[in-house]
Parts: C-alpha cells; structure tokens; sequence
C-alpha cells in the first residue's frame, strides 16, 4: 500500500516542483543562520559602530573562526579610540595571537597618551612580548621608581670604599630612576644600575685623599656617580643618587701597613738567619781547617826523631850535640815554668813554630 502510494506522489510531482522545495530549504537554512550571526554580533558591532571603532560584521565572524576573543578586542578597540589613538583592528589581533596581553598592553598605550608620552602601538606590543610589564614601566615613567643600592636581599647592607689616608667608608644610597620607553626593548635592567652606581660610589670614596671630606659633605659622592653617564644602555635614567648613610670603618691603611711590617719583619728574620746559619757553616769550616793544620804539626813533630836518627846513622849529629841540645830544652823548660804559665805557653807555641 505504502509503495504504491509514493509511486502515485512522485508522478504527481515534477521536477521543476521539486527544485524549488530545495531552494526553498536552502533559503530558510541560510537566514536563519544569517539571523543568529546578527544576533550574536549585533550588540558589538552597534557599540563599535556608535563609538566609531568601525568594526563590521565580516570582521567579528572572521575572529570567530579564527577562534579570537573578538568581544575583548572590540571593547579595547573602543578604548583606544575613544582616548584618541589610531590603531586598526588587525594590530590588535595580531598582538592577541602572538600570545601577547592585548588589554594590558592597551591601557598602557592609553596611560602613556594621556601623560604625553610617545608610545605607538607597535612599540608596546614589542615590550609586552619581550616579557616586560608594558603597564608598570609606564607607570615608572610616570612615577620614578626608587632602588637601594646596595641591594639588601643580595647579602651586602653597605658599599665599603677606602679613601687615600687609608679610612675604609660605609656608604648606602637610593638611586631614583625613571623608564625610558624607547630604550626598554633591549635595555638591561635594574642589577645593572645598581652594579654601575655601587662601582661609581666605591670609586668616588677612592677619589677622595680624606674621609673627612667625603663626611663633610656627601654630595660630593652623588656628583661624582651621576657625571659618570651610568644610566647609557639600560631602561632607565637615573634621576638622582641620594647619599642615606655613611659611616666611618676601620682603618685599612694602618692595618695594611702593619701587615707589611709584620711581612718585612718575617723576610729580615728569613735573611738574619740564612746569614747566622752561614756563619756557623764558615766557623765549622775553620775549625777543621785548624784541626787539619794541627795534624800537619804533629805530623812533623813526629819526623824529628826520625832525623835525628838519621843524622846518628850518618854522623851528621854526635852524642855531645844532642846531650847539648837536650840540656838547652831542659833550661827552656825551667825557665817558662818560673815565668808563668802564659810564658810557657807562648814559648810551646814559638818552638812549634820553629
């Protein structure tokens, strides 16, 4: 029954009939899709439309699709043109799919043009991409910020310098710096201006021939540190450098000349030493020297009697003469030994000689 029955509708139906139903669909489908579009975007492109954002309706479907928070980027756009910045659509889109922060970055720009500071658009995007707090150094710019130096949480309280008379110097300071927007991208950071301007405090306390002076009148260490240029090739200019506290330390000259004394005393001890130690080895020397000379002495004490001898054999030498000789060396004898020790002495020493 029910085959026969389409059988019987499809010959009553020809084709042309059958074109139009399809279009007729077609039509119905394609406004109610262009009726939800208009809804969804109606209330956004009225606003941008009213505000003069000149956002259409093409471009909020093609954010859309392109999976952008199209209503973020028309209230920021309105933002922006309302504050009296010419930016289009597509630079805040593109910031927004580069990963960028697009309504920090906005009120940033908008901050910095209602302070009269030149900030294009493109410029704080590069900042906010590079990883900067785009918003925070425009409010730096607006507000200086103030730096200790030397920073506390790095261990160090104070910059110690030491001045020509050897009086050691304790130094703290604040250096109060402002942002340069145009140097931000590239330019180093805040350790950089602490390094220079605890170096150029140091290095004035240096400078000074007396504490005393630098006591007297610590400016003279804050004109010294800002004459420098320490603030080239960072983010920021350095508006001043404020002298807190310094105090007086020890006396490093004195305690390096006392180390010196100490050093020299200890080279003079090596040097008297090496010298006692080389007279000894000398004394040593002659005492063998005399020892050996001494041998010699003996050594020919020992050849008299054998020349003696010699001179019997030979009858060189007679019996009388040796008697004479021997009576005379008797006589010697007496005769020291009344005189005294010293003289007996003397005389040993003479015939030894001999």
């Amino acid at each position: 029954m029910l085959p026969l029955l389409f059988a019987q509708a499809r010959d009553t139906l020809s084709g042309t009939h059958l074109l139009w139903v399809v279009l007729a669909l077609f039509v119905i489908l394609v406004a109610i899709f262009l009726i939800v579009i208009f809804f969804s975007f109606i209330r956004l492109w009225i606003q941008s439309l009213l505000t003069g954002a000149k956002i259409s309706i093409l471009d909020l479907v093609g954010m859309k699709l392109r999976n952008v928070d199209y209503s973020m980027i028309v209230r920021q756009k309105i933002a922006l043109v309302q504050a009296g910045i010419k930016v289009t659509t597509e630079d805040l889109e593109a910031h927004f799919l580069a990963r960028g922060n697009v309504p920090k970055t906005a009120t940033a720009v908008i901050a910095a043009h209602k302070a009269n500071m030149d900030l294009p658009w493109k410029i704080a995007a590069a900042i906010d991409l590079a990883g900067r707090d785009v918003l925070k150094a425009v409010g730096t710019s607006v507000y200086p910020m103030v730096i200790d130096c030397p920073d506390p949480t790095k261990g160090r309280n104070t910059l110690d310098g030491v001045c020509h008379n050897g009086i050691q110097l304790k130094a703290k300071a604040r250096v109060t710096v402002r942002t340069k927007l145009d140097r931000l991208v590239g330019g180093a950071t805040e350790e950089t201006i602490i390094a220079r301007v605890g170096e150029g405090i140091v290095k004035a306390i240096g400078s000074a021939k007396d504490h005393k002076e630098v006591l007297a009148n610590p400016n003279l260490i804050s004109q010294a540190v800002l004459r420098n240029s320490l603030d080239s090739q960072t983010a920021f200019e350095i508006v001043s450098v404020d002298i807190v506290e310094i105090d007086v330390g020890e006396n490093v000259g004195a305690k390096l000349q006392a180390d010196q004394a100490a050093a020299d005393l200890r080279v003079a001890q090596a040097a008297a030493e090496q010298r006692r130690a080389a007279a000894v080895a000398s004394e040593q020397e002659m005492r063998a020297k005399v020892e050996e000379n001494r041998a010699k002495v003996v050594e020919a004490e020992a050849q008299v009697p054998l020349a003696l001898a010699h001179a019997f054999r030979e009858g060189k030498l007679g019996v009388m003469d040796y008697y004479n000789m021997r009576n005379l060396q008797a006589d010697t004898d007496m005769r020291n030994s009344i005189a005294g020790p010293g003289v007996k002495n003397n005389e040993q020493s003479g015939r030894s000689g001999m």
